[in-house]
């Protein structure tokens, strides 16, 4: 029996490896960050993750900065490893090509779909960096390359929704 608390979360094998792979390179570049020496990001989806307090004062921000940047860093982390755990890489990596558009089920507890929200919002925010949208104006949605950026916006969406319900 289900938890009434439990949302389930379906997708394809494949689009599970993919979010997979994506959780796994956002962990990468907050590890990165973790391991070097402390200032501002220069990473600019780093900063984006981590912006400034204080934007009409630097030394404030600074001092903030300094004060919850690791902990907000390490949370992520702790969050996109849980969402690696709910999704079960181990199960999607080695998805053979038949079975690639089967169902994959990932049940979520209240603790793992407040991960999942805010990584799926972090994942978007660095991939907004990366490709420049600013504003909808920078959204191309004749250019592939949005085409991620949209799909977990869907899925965001989707755990919003179910959140709320």
């Amino acid at each position: 029996m289900t938890d009434p608390h439990t949302v389930i979360l379906e997708m394809t094998r494949i689009e599970a490896g993919h979010l997979a792979d994506l959780v796994a390179q956002f962990s990468t570049l907050l590890q990165d960050r973790e391991a070097s020496v402390g200032g501002a990001p220069s990473d600019p989806a780093l900063a984006r993750l981590v912006p400034d307090a204080y934007s009409d004062d630097a030394e404030a921000a600074r001092e903030f900065r300094d004060l919850t940047e690791t902990a907000l860093l390490h949370r992520r982390a702790e969050d996109a490893a849980i969402v690696l755990a709910s999704i079960g890489a181990h199960t999607t990596k080695n998805a053979a090509a038949s079975d690639a558009r089967t169902t994959h089920i990932v049940r979520l507890d209240p603790e793992q779909l407040s991960a999942w929200l805010r990584t799926l919002a972090a994942l978007r925010l660095v991939l907004a960096i990366r490709l420049g949208i600013d504003d909808e104006d920078d959204h191309d949605e004749d250019d592939p390359r949005f085409g991620v950026y949209d799909w977990l916006g869907y899925r965001l969406e989707g755990l919003v929704h179910a959140a709320e319900a």
